[in-house]
Order: C-alpha cells, then structure tokens, then sequence
C-alpha cells in the first residue's frame, strides 16, 4: 500500500489543525469586529465572500499543481514534479496580481454589482476591507501553492508551523490594530495583509531547499506550456467551478442583503461557525488529493479506491462527531458574539440547519469531488456543481426567501437542496466508475 496509517496520520492530524487554527482565529476577527458595529461586521461579512470567490480561483490553481505533482511522484517522476512546481507557483502569482489591480481599481463597481445598493456606513466598511485584502492576494497565491506542494510530498507539518506563525500575526495585530489603535475595519485587513506576505515568503524560500523531494531549482524561469497545460486542464475547470460556486454564495448573501443588517450580521456570524463544522472534513478534502493522486500515478485503481472508501469513513465520522459538540454548545458559543437578540437567535436557526444536515451530506458533496478530481475527471464536477448552484442556491434561494418571504432561513434550506442534488450525483459517478476513463485504468 502506497500509504499507512502512519503516513495518513501525519498527512492529516496537521491539516486538521491548521483548519482548526484558520477557522477559530476567523472567528476571533468577527468576534473583534463585532466590538465596531453592526455595520462593520456587515462589511466584512460581504466582502470576505468576495474574498473567498478569489481565493477559491487561487485554491484551484494549488489543486492544479497537487494533482498533476502528485501523479508524477506516484509514477517516480521527480524531475517533473519540481518543474512543475516552478510553473505553478510563477503561473498562480500572474494571474494573481491581475486580479489585486482589478479589484484596487475597481473596488465600488465591483461591491455594487455583487451587493446592489446597501446601507452607507455598511459601503464604507467594504470599501477599506476589500481593497486592503486585495494587496494581499499575490502572497496568498504563493503560500497556497507552495502549502499544496508540501501537501504533495506528505509534508503538511511544515504548512501547519507556518500556519501557526501566520495567525499568531493576524490575531495579534486584530487585537492592538482594533482595540489599541481603534482602526476599525481597516484593524482586521492590514495584520491579513502582513501575515500572508510573511508567510507566502516564508513557504517559498522553504521550498527551494534541495533537500526537499519536490524543490525550486537555481535556474532562469522560463514557461513550459505542456506542463502549465496539464495544470491548466485541472486547474481551469476547478477554478470555474470553485468561482461559480462562490460566486453564487455571493449572489446568495446578495439575496440576504436585502433582508437588512440584521440578517447579514447574523449569515456572517453563522457562516463563521459553520465552518468549525467542516474542518476534518476540509482537511480530508486537502489529503484526498495527495493520496488519490498518487495512487492515479501508480496505476493502481484498486488503491484509489481503497483510500477514497477509508478517507470518506474518516471524514464522516469526524463530521458526524464536531457538529454534534458545536450543536450541544450553540448558545453559549453565539453569546461571545455579542450581537443583538434577533440577530442571535436567527445565527441558531441557521447553524442548526447546516451544522445538522452537514452530518448526512457534507463529506460526499465536498470531499468525494477531490477524489475525482484527483483522477482527472474535472469536467464532469465542475458541470454539477455549476449546474448545482444556480438551480438550487440561487434559484431556490430566491424562492424561498424572496417569493415566499422566508428570509435567510430560505436561503439555506436550498442550501441544502443543492448539498443533496451533489450528494446523488458524485456518489453515482463514483460507484458507475466514471472517472477511470480520465486516468485510463479503466
């Protein structure tokens, strides 16, 4: 077997808890925000799904240059597999910095296109959050490709120490920028901002050790369309689909933010602890990658299946077992929260409803997908969940809270509508086989 439960072990326990560090400092932000106002939490609140539609492009790309690294190291191919990891980061960096000048130059087009007319101080708050942000999206690009390329060689302890040192900047500077400075909005995005620089320097010089299995080598840079290419052919649909994916959560809260300030203060606050929920799940979601991919590269399909089958088990019941302690402890953790008692009460409903459904739905809508991505079969995921997110978070999301007048409640009913279309639709793709024609093992 290509890997042991020693090997997945060290694979996942450190994704975990960067997950785990990643979430909980998120939620220490909103809870610091919140000391600022409604209106502040409510500009943040949109612009991080702004941010997060980004980022998921960003992540894509990593995914990209995961998948193809890791079949060239599951077929002994190191050389590739450092040359691809020169093309990834150089390609994920361009891209990047054309999308930071874009939003900088075009930051209350973008808010009002996405957002509609919102409240002013609201506007205001956004304006500052998201331009700050976007200074920081070519650091961001560089930490998530070289973390990926760590990933690839098993190596995600290095991600989590560099993870730690990133955060212990973000929370530190919330505190003296937000509550001894008094900078507001603008306290939350600048310690964003230094701790992705220093940590997307950091990873990158790492990478370049010789010693590493997959390594940045000392020679000029120049571009190589046949490996670019194959990270493009993951890379591309996936970054499609992340970005319809988050661009419909963005079209969603749209929705929302016609409901007032208080419903979006308390979708920001759910969303916040939503995501505690998710965070094995996420981190097996990161690790299927690495496996599958190199199982793909082995030519072994009785192994991809094996590690899909033992990773969806992992992922379940973690699932199955965080939800259940968030549910249990929901009122006291919203109180930290300081919200008023309408915006509180309707954070519980919507927790509940996601946190709930998440234990039946959540690891085969998300995680399974990057076990077929894994294995190339990219345009089939990115059609259903395209396909997905219109007909039922946006559609439905309409339909319920706009039509029927059931506010953020409705949006996230057909939330869960779209988790189980994706559920039927993956799982039988799985079990039919679809994806060995990609990787020909069929």
């Amino acid at each position: 077997m290509l890997f042991s439960n020693k090997d997945l072990r060290k694979l996942i326990i450190p994704l975990v808890l960067e997950q785990t560090l990643a979430i909980t400092v998120g939620m220490a932000d909103t809870m610091m925000i919140s000391s600022v106002g409604e209106a502040a939490v409510s500009g943040v609140s949109l612009v991080d799904m702004l941010n997060n539609l980004i980022i998921s492009v960003l992540a894509a790309l990593a995914t990209g240059g995961a998948v193809v690294t890791s079949q060239y190291i599951g077929a002994g191919k190191k050389e590739e597999a450092c040359r691809s990891a020169r093309q990834l980061i150089y390609t994920a960096g361009l891209i990047t910095i054309g999308i930071s000048l874009l939003v900088i130059l075009a930051n209350r087009p973008i808010l009002k296109l996405f957002f509609g007319k919102i409240e002013a101080d609201v506007m205001q708050n956004a304006v500052i959050y998201l331009v700050i942000s976007a200074f920081s999206f070519p650091f961001l690009a560089v930490y998530n490709s070289c973390a990926a390329l760590f990933r690839s060689m098993g190596n995600s302890q290095i991600t989590l120490k560099v993870s730690v040192l990133m955060n212990i900047i973000n929370i530190a500077g919330n505190a003296v920028c937000i509550f001894g400075l008094h900078m507001g909005v603008a306290g939350v995005a600048i310690p964003s901002l230094v701790s992705r620089a220093v940590a997307g320097i950091i990873l990158y010089f790492l990478l370049k050790n010789p010693n590493n299995m997959i390594h940045l080598v000392k020679e000029r840079f120049h571009f190589e369309p046949q490996i670019v290419k194959r990270i493009l052919y993951i890379g591309i649909p996936s970054g499609i689909e992340n970005g319809i994916f988050q661009l419909g959560r963005v079209l969603v809260v749209s929705i929302i933010a016609g409901f007032g300030t208080v419903q979006i203060a308390a979708n920001g606050v759910a969303n916040s602890l939503d995501s505690m929920g998710c965070i094995v799940g996420q981190a097996i979601s990161l690790a299927m990658i690495t496996v599958v991919g190199r199982c793909v590269g082995a030519g072994d399909a009785g192994q991809v299946r094996y590690y899909t089958k033992k990773l969806l088990a992992i992922a379940y019941l973690s699932t199955a077992v965080v939800n259940s302690i968030i549910l249990l402890s929901l009122r006291g953790i919203l109180s930290l929260y300081g919200l008023g008692q309408e915006a509180t009460e309707l954070s519980y409903i919507l927790v509940m409803i996601h946190n709930g459904m998440a234990i039946f739905l959540w690891p085969a809508s998300f995680v399974l997908p990057n076990m077929l991505r894994a294995c190339n079969d990219v345009k089939f995921t990115m059609i259903i969940a395209i396909f997905s997110m219109f007909t039922f978070r946006i559609g439905f999301s309409y339909l319920f809270g706009v039509q029927m007048d059931m506010g953020a409640i409705g949006v996230w009913i057909a939330m869960v509508l779209d988790w189980i279309f994706r559920v039927c639709c993956f799982v039988g793709r799985y079990a039919k086989g679809g994806w060995k024609r990609q990787t020909g093992l069929a």
